[in-house]
């Protein structure tokens, strides 16, 4: 296993074990919280600021962007019940497809 997919699988794991804890001392747990569209308006925002950080060669803060977008996107995963073993599932069945014939699949399944 990777040292990525190693503290990733932390990172999930430790905001999975914030959920019903107590909003005033953790702010994963306010996160979770409140309703889906804080969680995934909290993900756009840091997207956002990848994107910056990446538009203006910014190797130091597009690598701390990425922490703060991967950490967003756990919590919205977990405020909206989806595993990470669910998102593999769909990486998983893209596997040896090009990105032009998965794009192609996705407007015919739509």
């Amino acid at each position: 296993m990777s040292r990525f997919s190693e503290t990733l699988d932390r990172l999930a794991a430790t905001i999975e074990s914030r959920r019903g804890g107590d909003p005033a001392s953790s702010y994963t747990a306010k996160l979770l919280s409140e309703g889906p569209d804080r969680a995934a308006k909290k993900f756009g925002e840091e997207a956002f600021e990848t994107v910056i950080a990446a538009m203006q060669g910014d190797k130091d803060g597009l690598a701390a962007e990425s922490a703060d977008l991967l950490y967003h996107w756990l919590v919205l995963l977990a405020r909206s019940g989806v595993s990470l073993d669910e998102v593999a599932a769909w990486l998983e069945s893209r596997e040896g497809r090009s990105g032009l014939e998965e794009k192609a699949w996705r407007k015919k399944s739509t």
